[in-house]
């Protein structure tokens, strides 16, 4: 109960906060790119309930579907949207979802419903215990090191082979020892890691869950770190 209060009061006062810079990133995506604003994104929720969930539109709107996964190079994604994107300010309106109570402040990241029932395993499907969280170890993973693990020709395969794996495995270890005070240090890493990234930084050592992760991966072959 504490949490989810906690959860309610962050997000209410982030949007509040915030707004001035909804409304420029709003106007700035209606001015790049014809079509809304707001994207509803399909994903796997508390209990493997699929929802919508929130964020500033960052893609022309095509009429043939696309892949799951958006690499570096992705051509869908305007130039705007770039720097949304990696500012993060793009999933802002998942705070929207915390206050409806489909997502925590922190929880294992959502993933797109095809993905998890594709390819996702029992051990996997342990972390849809938990409310999806807007930032977790593994969001701080995928903003890090996912890019760089990507392919362009095949996003989906690379995502599958290279990042989905490691990811989950930080967030199955971060469950493990989780706790509120926990909690408000992974909301700090996250937004250190996104000054840093909007700053210039591009090297990042693996999130400190990793040496935690083993059970499920095997970071060894990763320049393991603290961040």
């Amino acid at each position: 109960m504490i949490s989810r209060l906690l959860d309610i009061v962050i997000a209410a006062v982030v949007l509040v906060l915030t707004l001035p810079l909804s409304v420029l990133a709003a106007l700035g995506i209606k001015l790049s790119s014809p079509g809304p604003v707001l994207y509803s994104a399909q994903r796997m929720g508390l209990n493997g309930q699929p929802y919508g969930m929130y964020k500033f539109r960052t893609m022309h709107i095509r009429q043939e579907a696309g892949s799951e996964i958006t690499a570096p190079g992705d051509t869908r994604v305007f130039p705007l949207a770039r720097f949304l994107r990696g500012s993060k300010i793009d999933e802002l309106p998942q705070l929207l979802n915390v206050i409806r109570g489909e997502m925590a402040i922190v929880g294992p990241r959502p993933e797109s419903v095809v993905i998890v029932e594709r390819d996702y395993t029992p051990w996997m499907k342990e972390t849809l215990a938990i409310r999806p969280g807007v930032t977790s170890p593994g969001a701080i993973f995928g903003y890090t090191h996912a890019n760089a693990l990507l392919s362009d020709d095949d996003p989906e395969g690379s995502y599958r082979d290279h990042v989905l794996q490691p990811k989950l495995a930080l967030e199955r270890a971060y469950l493990e020892h989780r706790t509120l005070l926990s909690d408000v240090g992974v909301m700090v890493r996250t937004a250190a890691v996104i000054i840093a990234i909007v700053i210039g930084r591009r090297n990042f050592p693996l999130p400190r869950e990793a040496d935690q992760a083993e059970p499920w991966f095997d970071f060894s072959d990763m320049d393991v770190g603290a961040v």
